[in-house]
């Protein structure tokens, strides 16, 4: 008797799923998202049937894909705060957002027309991000590096700003200037 909960895959399953999710960033983003699905089967090492055992319409892949960018962002700010002191590691972070939200512009349309058949690909989006945003800012604020006075929305809508006015790769380096003066902006004042 079950309890309706999905299985755990198997490890060899779980590998194959990761490597399918990391194949179709790097197809998606340098062929476009109208490869063929068998393009990325291949470029993974598995066979087209577990790509589509996975993943049964390109819709569900760029979803997955979507949901693991996302959590793979917001999993990073606790690994940076760890290896960096908060200051570094919410530079660290942002700049990591903008590669996410970089990436999640090459897939925009795709994303829409799942929302429009009444998927959610977003779900709970905003509060992951705002979620890491927060405990980088509160690390941030613990050590004395960063005013108090504005809230973590500020800093995710910034970011979003920033992201999505330079996400051709043409204009990345206006992207880190704008990064660089929000963050020094962000500095605690004497």
């Amino acid at each position: 008797m079950t309890d309706g909960a999905p299985r755990p895959l198997r490890a060899d399953a779980r590998r194959n799923r990761e490597k399918i999710l990391t194949a179709a960033v790097r197809v998606f983003t340098t062929q476009g998202l109208d490869v063929q699905m068998e393009r990325i089967a291949k470029e993974a090492g598995v066979g087209s049937a577990t790509l589509y055992r996975n993943f049964p319409t390109r819709e569900a892949l760029v979803e997955a894909v979507y949901r693991n960018e996302l959590a793979q962002l917001c999993e990073a700010a606790p690994a940076l705060l760890a290896r960096h002191t908060p200051d570094e590691a919410l530079r660290a972070w942002s700049r990591l957002f903008l590669d996410y939200v970089t990436a999640k512009y090459g897939m925009i349309d795709a994303l829409r027309a799942i929302a429009a058949t009444g998927g959610n690909p977003y779900g709970r989006s905003r509060e992951l991000v705002q979620e890491a945003v927060t405990s980088l800012m509160d690390a941030c604020a613990a050590a004395g590096t960063i005013r108090t006075d504005v809230p973590p929305a500020d800093i995710v809508a910034a970011l979003e700003g920033i992201a999505l006015t330079s996400a051709a790769a043409e204009h990345r380096p206006r992207a880190e200037r704008l990064l660089d003066l929000t963050l020094d902006g962000l500095a605690a004042r004497p």
